[in-house]
C-alpha cells in the first residue's frame, strides 16, 4: 500500500511501511518533497531530542536510503509546552518541529553495528548480560531484573538518588544486613528504616512532635482530596498541553472537637470544561479562613492557585483556601510515626494499611471500577460518550474512590490524634 501511495505521487503519507534486510519501520509521516521524501517522527512527550527519538529516526532513515528513497529531511514533532489554548485550537503553535537530519546523519555509522548486535541478541538462547544500572530507573522490566535480589534491598532505600543506590549495589551493598554493617548509610530515615526492617520492632512515635503537628490544625477540620486529569491536547481555556485539569473533589469534615463526620463531593459533567464548577462548589462548600487539610498538599494546593488565576472573581475566595491547607504527610515524611509496615515510603497507599492492616473498609481493592488515580483520569472523559446506565455506574465508581481518599485521611489523623493521646 505504501509502495502504490508514493508511485501515485501522494503528498502525506500515514504510517508508512518500509523493509530492508529484516529491518522493519514505520514512518508516522512520510511526505513528498520536490526530490524526494522527507521523514516526521511523532510523540507525544513535548522534548524532541531525546535520545532514543533520534535513534528511531536514524534507523528510518537508513532503511528508506537503503531502499533507493532519497530522504531529503528527518523531523520529529512533538507538543509545545509553551502553547496555551486561547479561541480556537492553533495546529500550527501546538506542535514544534525538530529538524535532526544532521544529528541522524551523524548515527548512520553506528547503525549497522547495532542491527547486528540487535540480530545476535534474538537469534540467543541466552539473556543478555547487561547489570542493572542508573539508566534502568522506571523501567517496566524493572521486577524482572531485579527478581534474584533480596527484598527489600539497597533500590528500597527512602529517598536515595538512583546513581547512589547503583553505587552501593556495585560495591556489594544490596541487602539490608549489609547495608547496616556498611557504615555507608548516614541518613536518619534510611537507617530507620533498616533497622525496623532487620529487628521488627515496634513503630517509632515521636509523640511531642506529632502533638506539635497536631497544634496546627484547627476546627472545623476539614479533609480534601482532588481527581484530575492530563490531556495532551488542551480543551480547556488557559491551559497548555498536559496541563492538570480538576474534576472532582472529596470533602469530609467535622466542626468541633468531638464533633461527627460529615461528608460532601463534587464530581463535574464529563465533556466540557469543568474547572468553573469545580471552583463554585469549593466556594461553596469550603468557608474561608478554615483548617483544611490534604494529604501532599502541594497537589491540591497548585490546583487550587490555578483555578483562582482562571476565575479571578472566585480567587479571594479559593487563595484563602489554599493559604489554610496543612499537610498530612509531614509526620511521616518527618519521621516522626514509621513503622516496618511502611516500607520506606509515606504514600498514603503505604502508610494507610501500614497504620489499619486487613480493614476492608480502608482498602482500595474492594472499590468498584475506580482503585487509583490513574484509572480515575482515564474513565471521567470517557463518561460523556457512555450510555445513560453506564454513566451512572461511572461516576457512582468515581466518587467512591474519592470519598475513600479523604475518609483515609480522616482515619490517618485519628491514628495521630491517638497516639498523641495515650503514650
Amino acid at each position: 500500500m505504501t509502495r502504490a501511495e508514493m508511485e501515485k505521487g501522494t503528498n502525506v503519507i500515514c504510517e508508512a511501511s518500509f523493509f530492508y534486510a529484516d529491518c522493519y519501520c514505520a514512518v508516522d509521516i512520510l511526505q513528498k518533497d520536490r526530490d524526494g521524501w522527507a521523514i516526521y517522527e511523532v510523540k507525544s512527550s513535548t522534548d524532541p531530542m531525546q535520545d532514543q527519538y533520534i535513534a528511531d529516526v536514524a534507523f528510518q532513515k537508513y532503511v528508506l536510503e537503503h531502499l533507493g528513497i532519497s530522504v531529503t529531511s528527518a523531523h520529529i514533532v512533538c507538543l509545545n509546552n509553551q502553547y496555551v489554548l486561547e479561541g480556537d485550537l492553533d495546529l500550527q503553535t501546538l506542535f514544534k518541529i525538530a529538524d535532526v537530519t544532521d544529528v541522524a546523519d551523524d548515527m548512520r555509522q553506528q547503525i549497522p553495528a547495532i542491527i547486528e548486535e540487535g540480530k545476535t541478541i534474538l537469534a540467543s538462547r541466552e539473556e543478555p548480560g547487561t547489570d542493572i544500572g542508573e539508566n534502568c530507573k522506571d523501567c517496566s522490566f524493572w521486577d524482572y531484573c531485579t527478581r534474584m535480589l533480596p527484598k527489600p534491598n539497597v533500590f528500597h532505600l527512602y529517598r536515595m538518588k538512583m546513581g547512589d543506590k547503583v553505587d552501593l549495589y556495585r560495591k556489594g551493598l544490596i541487602s539490608f544486613s549489609q547495608l547496616s554493617n556498611s557504615g555507608m548509610i548516614k541518613n536518619e530515615k534510611q537507617r530507620r528504616q533498616i533497622e525496623f526492617e532487620l529487628q521488627e520492632k515496634r513503630p517509632w512515635i515521636d509523640q511531642k512532635k506529632i502533638r506539635e503537628f497536631l497544634q496546627t490544625l484547627t476546627f472545623p477540620l476539614y479533609f480534601l482530596d482532588f481527581e484530575s486529569m492530563q490531556t495532551a491536547i488542551p480543551f480547556c481555556q488557559g491551559t497548555k498541553p498536559y496541563s492538570q485539569i480538576v474534576f472532582q473533589y472529596s470533602l469530609h469534615y467535622i466542626e468541633h472537637e468531638h464533633g461527627e463526620l460529615h461528608h460532601k463531593e463534587f464530581l463535574a459533567e464529563s465533556g466540557p470544561d469543568p474547572r468553573r464548577s469545580v471552583a463554585e462548589a469549593l466556594c461553596r462548600d469550603i468557608p474561608r479562613d478554615v483548617c483544611v487539610t490534604a494529604y501532599n498538599k502541594a497537589f491540591e494546593c497548585t490546583r487550587i492557585r490555578e483555578l483562582a488565576e482562571a476565575f479571578p472573581d472566585l480567587a479571594e475566595h479559593l487563595l484563602c483556601i489554599a493559604d489554610n491547607i496543612q499537610d498530612l504527610l509531614i509526620p511521616f515524611q518527618k519521621g516522626y510515626y514509621y513503622s516496618r509496615a511502611m516500607g520506606g515510603s509515606f504514600s498514603i497507599k503505604s502508610v494507610l494499611p501500614a497504620l489499619y492492616p486487613n480493614d476492608p473498609l480502608l482498602d482500595y481493592h474492594n472499590l468498584e471500577g475506580v482503585h487509583n488515580g490513574g484509572e480515575a483520569m482515564s474513565i471521567f472523559p470517557k463518561i460523556q460518550y457512555m450510555n445513560p446506565e453506564d454513566q451512572a455506574k461511572a461516576r457512582e465508581n468515581l466518587l467512591r474512590y474519592c470519598e475513600l481518599d479523604t475518609f483515609a485521611m480522616v482515619k490517618v489523623w485519628e491514628e495521630l490524634v491517638s497516639v498523641a493521646s495515650v503514650l
